[in-house]
């Protein structure tokens, strides 16, 4: 028995040594800057083995035996590099350069929506990304915001909801704003009093991609990630490639946009700032002396210091500045500031300042240590012809994260503190209760590639609210690379919302009526199922097909519900209603591009309803039926056109009647000379107007009530902008 155990002993022993492993290690860099360059894959050809390279550029791969070993380095833009190594003598410390390659831009980067440095096809969860080129096509159409940006992306509705202010809701699957999580690199940009106007206040020109997950996406950022996540990516400065841009823009609707964005870059230090304004001129569309569009003034600034450290690690510190007066309601009062006789107005007056840290140190073993902390304070007044209401809210989130990669497994974990506090400024007119909450939460989450074409993602949070108490969340997703051309996933997940006093669906006259929660008030729970084919294919050198087909259901407990007494004065309460909200439906859509031709077809099916509601089910505002095309080419290299075209089908209104459907046409070309691009860009073109078919305002006029707004008011636009980077 003792000769045995030897044996075995000294066949383990001679096992461990066969496959005893080495490394290769070292930074990898663009050939022309010397910049290193993060989320580079790096895969060990003979044996099958990936690694990515962490925001300093450095990857550590693991080999083993005695060679030749051959390594290829591929990344967005640039071209393969494949190497074969004979031995392993001197392959540590490395410095890899890849040349930059316009024409590879299939693989995309995800870095904020995942924690890690992964590659879009990678992931079990589907990522929509608008990528650079979108974005900054964007600036040159809208300068001022990207409502119109995201309302491009199919499954996602920008909804107009107040006439007055202008303000839009962005709906994901069918449901409301308040069920999607905004974020800004990572970070969230707070809701409730503070984030009404959010996506109304960020300009294109300050971004370097968008990234969106649609469905349950709690696990990571938190409970309010029901229908979604949307993660807006700041630009970042480039090593000895400063960068200086201009955009002005004018409308034939009175709106002006003049932003700038500056950056630079050394070794050790860098930075970037944007700068921005828009005016935004009172419109009466329809002569029914109502404004259309309000009057606003809008400031935003937004500057960023880099440090990057010997070691691989960066700090990252923000500041953000959003000023902003939006004043809408009777033309003589917006326009000429004429009270007599108590005309209906409302005005906001905003002023936001937000500070956020984001520090990153990479660790041996692919392994990295993140921390962030952002505190946003915002003081917001409220003006109307019959009460008017001051307040500030303060937010505070940190976050530690932990996140490794060995071998085909990606894993990460951490903990965040966020809440908030929200502060009646007296003298009020309000029945608004002062607030106070914070969250403590855990996540962990991991991807396990078992094999080359199947990956598992599994995660768990658990959040504990101070007056909610404890949520635990689940989510599993699964990927599926069925060929080089077909990939399945699927993945569910659950959710939270904590209840919260204001949304995009209250008018700011029912704010003095809001008298806080009903005892025993539970927060809403969710759960909800995604799944996807893709299809994608190469058809010649440059054309490229994609087809995709996406099923989704989300179902919502405990909805909140604002109920009014017409007895006590018309107060207003929230409470959990007796039943929940369901969503379902399926997108579909088929792309063909190549790096001049752009064709796009989509359709998207919603079934939203709303069980609490016997007579009229039907979530409102929401088109069962919507379809989208886009057309654009580009002629050489200094002319680039494209129409679009979406049929918006019949949308349920709140008493169960239904709208009509209607065509929205856009067109735009883009002029390149030198250094500056010059674009006529033109929406709605067939004029299709809600105030078109009836009165948008309802007398008394002195107090007017407003229909649900379900199809656009501002008409036919024109602008033009001007694009000069130098």
């Amino acid at each position: 028995m003792k000769r045995i155990i030897i044996f075995l002993l000294c066949c383990l022993g001679t096992h461990y040594v066969v496959l005893a492993q080495e490394t290769i290690s070292g930074t990898v860099r663009d050939v022309q800057s010397k910049e290193p360059l993060a989320g580079t894959t790096v895969r060990l050809l003979t044996g099958g083995k990936t690694v990515i390279t962490d925001s300093a550029g450095w990857f550590r791969l693991p080999v083993s035996g005695k060679g030749p070993f051959r390594v290829q380095w591929t990344l967005t833009g640039y071209g393969v590099r494949d190497t074969v190594f004979n031995s392993l003598s001197s392959l540590t410390g490395l410095v890899i350069f890849l040349e930059p390659e316009t024409n590879d831009l299939d693989e995309v980067i995800i870095v904020a929506s995942s924690r890690t440095n992964s590659r879009i096809e990678d992931l079990p969860t589907k990522v929509e990304v608008l990528g650079a080129e979108e974005v900054q096509e964007e600036n040159g159409i809208k300068p001022g915001n990207i409502a119109s940006l995201l309302g491009d992306i199919a499954g996602i509705q920008i909804q107009p909801t107040s006439v007055s202010t202008g303000n839009v809701d962005m709906r994901i699957q069918g449901l409301q704003g308040k069920y999607t999580q905004i974020l800004r690199d990572g970070i969230p940009l707070f809701g409730g009093y503070s984030g009404s106007f959010s996506i109304l206040q960020i300009p294109p020109l300050d971004l370097q991609q968008i990234e969106l997950i649609k469905g349950a996406s709690s696990t990571l950022y938190g409970g309010g990630a029901i229908a979604g996540m949307l993660n807006l990516v700041s630009k970042k400065p480039k090593l000895h490639k400063p960068e200086r841009s201009l955009t002005l823009n004018q409308s034939t609707l009175g709106e002006t946009n003049l932003n700038l964005f500056l950056s630079a870059r050394n070794e050790r230090n860098g930075y970037t700032l944007f700068a921005g304004g828009t005016q935004q001129l009172p419109q009466d569309i329809n002569k029914d002396g109502f404004s259309d569009l309000p009057l606003i003034h809008q400031l935003f600034l937004h500057p960023r210091y880099f440090w990057y450290g010997k070691d691989r690690s960066t700090l990252a510190l923000g500041y953000t500045l959003s000023l902003e007066d939006r004043n809408g309601g009777n033309m003589q009062v917006v326009k000429d500031k004429n009270h007599s006789g108590n005309p209906f107005f409302i005005r906001n007056k905003s002023q936001r300042h937000t500070a956020d840290l984001v520090w990153e140190k990479p660790l041996r073993d692919q392994q990295e240590l993140t921390l962030k902390a952002s505190t946003s304070w915002m003081n917001r007044d409220v003006l109307t012809n019959g009460f008017g209401m001051q307040a500030v809210q303060l937010n505070w989130f940190s976050e530690l994260a932990y996140s490794g990669k060995v071998n085909h497994h990606t894993w990460v974990m951490g903990m965040n503190l966020s809440g908030e506090r929200f502060r009646k400024q007296q003298p009020d007119s309000t029945l608004l209760p002062n607030t106070n909450g914070h969250t403590v939460g855990f996540f962990a989450q991991g991807d396990w590639k078992w094999f080359d074409r199947l990956t598992l993602q599994t995660g768990l949070r658990t959040d504990w609210h101070n007056r909610y108490g404890w949520f635990v969340l689940p989510r599993v997703s699964l990927m599926w690379k069925a060929s080089q051309t077909v990939t399945l996933r699927l993945g569910t997940g659950w959710g939270y919302k904590t209840p919260t006093l204001f949304n995009a669906e209250v008018d700011e006259r029912s704010y003095r009526y809001l008298n806080g929660f009903a005892p025993g008030i539970k927060a809403e729970g969710s759960m909800g199922v995604n799944m996807d084919i893709n299809y994608k294919k190469r058809l010649g050198d440059e054309l490229t097909l994609t087809l995709n087909q996406t099923f989704f259901f989300n179902s919502i407990r405990r909805p909140l519900l604002l109920e009014t007494d017409p007895v006590n004065n018309g107060q207003s309460t929230y409470l959990n209603a007796p039943a929940g909200i369901r969503s379902a439906g399926m997108e579909t859509y088929v792309q063909l591009s190549d790096q001049a031709l752009e064709l796009y077809l989509g359709y998207v099916y919603t079934h939203a309803r709303r069980r609490y509601d016997v007579l009229n089910p039907q979530l409102p505002l929401i088109a069962r039926h919507k379809l989208a095309s886009v057309v654009a080419y580009q002629f050489g290299k200094s002319f680039r056109a494209g129409i679009e075209a979406a049929y918006t089908g019949k949308q349920f209104l709140d008493d169960g009647t239904t709208t009509s459907p209607y065509l929205f046409a856009a067109a735009m070309v883009r002029y390149n000379i030198g250094k500056v691009a010059l674009v006529l860009n033109g929406e709605n073109l067939f004029d299709y107007r809600q105030n078109k078919k009836q009165s948008v305002v309802f007398p008394p006029y002195q107090n007017p009530s407003f229909p649900e707004i379900w199809a656009p008011l501002d008409g036919r636009v024109i602008n033009l902008s001007l694009y000069w980077k130098w």
